[in-house]
C-alpha cells in the first residue's frame, strides 16, 4: 500500500497565512518537524536542494508549496467540463507518460492553494453566468488532488460547496487510494469521483509512486458505498505483449469487485496513450531507464491546436483499442456510458 503523501520540504508564500487554511497547515508541518522555507512566489521556488537534475527532480516531487491562486480565470476543460478548478497543481506521482511533465517543466514541485473561498467566488461567476444550465468543474487538470487532499481537505470543500450548488457539478479523478476522509462530504450526488485504472503491467512499470490497482478498486467500492456517482478513466491505453489479457483482467477484478448498485450509473472514458517531441524529452531526462516506447516512426501523427503535434497510435491501432477495451466495457459492465475515446 502507497502511504499518504508527506512532503519532505514545505515552501510558503508570506500571503498565505492571511488565510486560516495557510495558518493551519503552517502549524501542521511544523508539527510534523518538516522544515518550512518562505518564497516569495509559488513560480519561483529557485533554490531546491540536489546535486543535480536527477536529485533536484525528486525532491522537488516530494516540496509542496502552500500559496495563493492569484489568477482566477479559469481554463475551460475538454471533454470532460466545462471549466477547470484550480485547487492544486503538481503531483506526487512518477507516472513517466504523464503530460505534466512538460506542463510543469522546470516546476515539478507541487502546489496547493489557501485562497479556497475566493477560488469558489469566482466558481459562482461562471456557473450564474451559464445558469440554469449545469457548469461541470474539473478539479484534476493539474494535479492529482486526492494525493494531496488528506493534508488540505481543499477537494472535501470543494465536494461540499458543489453540493450546496444549484447549477454546479465537480469532477476528479485519482490514481489514489487515499479516500476516507472524503466519504462522509455532502456531496449530495453532485461531484462525480473517477479513478485512473490500468493493467499490472503498466501501473507496475510507469505508475510508480500511485496506489496499486487493487487498493484503487477497493477505495471506488468505498466511494461507490458513500454513494458518490462513480466513473473510471482508462488511460493512457497502452499497447505491450499481452495488452488485451491485461485489460480483459482488469475489467475481470472491476467487475467482481463493484456492488450491483454501483454499475447503474457508471462512466468511463479511453484515452490512448500519446506523446509529444518536447515531452519525449522531458521524460527521457526524468526517466532514463523508462520503457516506455517513444519511438516516433511506429505512430501516426495528429496536429495539435497550439502548433504542438502528438504521436498517437495508428489508425488500425485505434481501431483494435476501440473495439477491445470499448468491448470489455460493453461485456461487464453493459448499464454503463463510455463518454469518449481520445
Amino acid at each position: 500500500m502507497v502511504k499518504p503523501f508527506i512532503p519532505q520540504l514545505v515552501y510558503v508564500e508570506p500571503q498565505a497565512l492571511d488565510y486560516a487554511l495557510g495558518r493551519e497547515l503552517v502549524n501542521k508541518f511544523e508539527a510534523m518537524g518538516i522544515e518550512i522555507r518562505q518564497t516569495t512566489s509559488h513560480n519561483q521556488i529557485r533554490n531546491l536542494p540536489g546535486e543535480n537534475h536527477f536529485q533536484k527532480y525528486r525532491i522537488a516531487k516530494s516540496t509542496l508549496v502552500v500559496g495563493l491562486r492569484k489568477t482566477l480565470k479559469f481554463d475551460t476543460s475538454k471533454p470532460s467540463a466545462e471549466y477547470a478548478i484550480p485547487l492544486a497543481t503538481g503531483c506526487m506521482g512518477h507516472c513517466h507518460y504523464c503530460y505534466l511533465q512538460t506542463t510543469m517543466g522546470s516546476k515539478p514541485y507541487i502546489r496547493t492553494y489557501v485562497n479556497v473561498d475566493e477560488i469558489f467566488d469566482a466558481a459562482e461567476e461562471y456557473m450564474k453566468e451559464r445558469a440554469p444550465e449545469t457548469t461541470r468543474f474539473e478539479a484534476s487538470c493539474t494535479s492529482d488532488i486526492v494525493g494531496i487532499d488528506h493534508l488540505t481537505h481543499s477537494l472535501k470543500k470543494a465536494i461540499e460547496f458543489f453540493g450546496k450548488s444549484e447549477y454546479g457539478k465537480l469532477r476528479f479523478v485519482t490514481k489514489f487510494a487515499h479516500v476516507d476522509h472524503l466519504l462522509d462530504a455532502k456531496h449530495n450526488g453532485k461531484t462525480r469521483f473517477r479513478f485512473s485504472v490500468n493493467d499490472d503491467y503498466i501501473i507496475k512499470y510507469f505508475e510508480p509512486g500511485t496506489s496499486r490497482l487493487d487498493d484503487r478498486i477497493e477505495a471506488a467500492v468505498k466511494v461507490a458505498e458513500a454513494e458518490y456517482p462513480l466513473g473510471f478513466i482508462v488511460a493512457p491505453i497502452y499497447l505491450h505483449e499481452g495488452w488485451k489479457t491485461g485489460y480483459k483482467e482488469m475489467f475481470e477484478k472491476l467487475e467482481a469487485s463493484l456492488p450491483t448498485f454501483a454499475k447503474k450509473d457508471l462512466t468511463f472514458e479511453m484515452i490512448q496513450h500519446r506523446f509529444t517531441k518536447p515531452a519525449k524529452r522531458v521524460i527521457q531526462e526524468n526517466y532514463p531507464m523508462t520503457k516506455l516506447e517513444l519511438d516516433e516512426s511506429k505512430r501516426k501523427y495528429k496536429w495539435g491546436k497550439y502548433g504542438i503535434g502528438k504521436y498517437v497510435y495508428t489508425n488500425e491501432e485505434q481501431e483494435e483499442i476501440k473495439d477491445t477495451v470499448g468491448g470489455y466495457i460493453h461485456q461487464y459492465f453493459p448499464e454503463a456510458k463510455i463518454e469518449y475515446f481520445t
